[in-house]
């Protein structure tokens, strides 16, 4: 299980899809459970783990959207507050594994194995030639290291243009949109030097390959404008006002408020990035002057809104739940109550974490 967690986290943290991660990894998952004779149950909630918490938006410098986008409301970088968010992703980590261990053991008492008649059980690829290791992760790396170079480097984005010529593109202020330049052209690096490494395999399954791309890219990007425009819609109404007043009311301190906020609405909204984006769509502004007026940094609103947005997000009708379930051809009765434990743990450590940062 902690290799699986491991590929899934590496292959997050080098700016792969989270959906991409969830089908790129279920057909070693599946090789490794059955061998260890695992439950296959539980490969839905180990992927979860690896894939849709600490690498998704607690870990410094992830190239995720939900790391990106509080940079354009906060004025931030990718790698805002690196301490807590690696503190808070080892709290994750650590607990997340501790449970699936947990429940592993609890099988093997109950003979429980891997299990026979499961759905969507992959072929083996024994012949299939791949790439040297030490090869095949250089585009990773190369994202990781010029995402850093670009935003606090010495090729930093923020040097790129005048700001006469930014005025020209109506930006007032380049850290608002460093950030997503800076990922864009990273993974922009790192999609070459993969495409260089496999040329030969890339060139015949080029035009399949780009088709896929392309309605992947589309689905994200419908899906993300769609809740933000959902949440300029309901912020309009009167009932919504209701709310923000609400969630605003529970704590006076802006990092408690804001974490409770992005979790609600995410949970809400069924997704990390739509939940993240309305809350701070609506209320970023209150929460930045609020954090200004106490003296505390825009770097600790960037990492709590990011880490709350994948807390509550992770509920049943949530869009990656319901694809890594159809992936493994399990259902939500099934595995669900692993990756809810997940959702738990990852939702109370950043109400714990904003907690403390509150007290001191």
């Amino acid at each position: 299980m902690l290799s699986v967690v491991l590929a899934c986290g590496i292959l997050t943290y080098g700016g792969v899809s989270l959906f991409v991660v969830a089908f790129a990894v279920y057909p070693f998952a599946v090789s490794i459970f059955r061998e260890a004779n695992i439950p296959k149950r539980l490969i839905p909630g180990t992927i979860a783990l690896g894939a849709f918490t600490f690498t998704m938006d607690a870990v410094p410098g992830t190239p995720q959207i939900q790391n990106i986008i509080p940079t354009t409301y906060f004025g931030t970088d990718s790698y805002a507050a690196p301490i807590l968010g690696i503190i808070g992703g080892l709290i994750v980590f650590g607990l997340g594994l501790f449970w699936l261990e947990r429940r592993r053991k609890q099988a093997e008492a109950a003979g429980e194995g891997y299990g026979l008649g499961h759905k969507n059980e992959p072929e083996g690829l024994d012949n299939q030639k791949y790439p040297n290791l030490w090869v095949s992760i250089i585009p990773l790396v190369l994202v990781l290291v010029f995402n850093y170079l670009l935003s606090r480097g010495f090729l930093t984005v923020n040097n790129w243009y005048s700001a006469e010529l930014l005025k020209t593109f109506n930006i007032t202020n380049v850290k608002t949109v460093s950030s997503s330049w800076a990922l864009i052209v990273a993974l922009l690096i790192g999609i070459l030097s993969a495409i260089c490494i496999n040329a030969r395999v890339v060139q015949s399954k080029l035009a399949v390959g780009l088709t896929a791309a392309a309605m992947g890219a589309l689905l994200a990007i419908f899906n993300t404008a769609s809740e933000v425009g959902f949440g300029n819609v309901v912020k309009t109404l009167p009932g919504f006002k209701a709310i923000q007043g609400w969630i605003l009311g529970l704590s006076s301190h802006p990092l408690i408020s804001e974490a409770i906020s992005v979790n609600v609405l995410a949970g809400v909204t069924g997704s990390a990035s739509g939940g993240l984006s309305i809350a701070l769509e609506v209320m970023g502004k209150q929460y930045l002057e609020a954090a200004n007026h106490a003296g505390i940094s825009p770097e600790l609103l960037h990492r709590i809104a990011s880490m709350a947005s994948g807390g509550m997000d992770t509920l049943p009708h949530n869009g990656a739940v319901i694809t890594l379930l159809a992936i493994t051809g399990l259902t939500h009765r099934q595995s669900y109550k692993d990756i809810f434990a997940i959702t738990v743990i990852k939702t109370v450590t950043v109400l714990v974490l904003a907690i403390i940062l509150s007290i001191f």
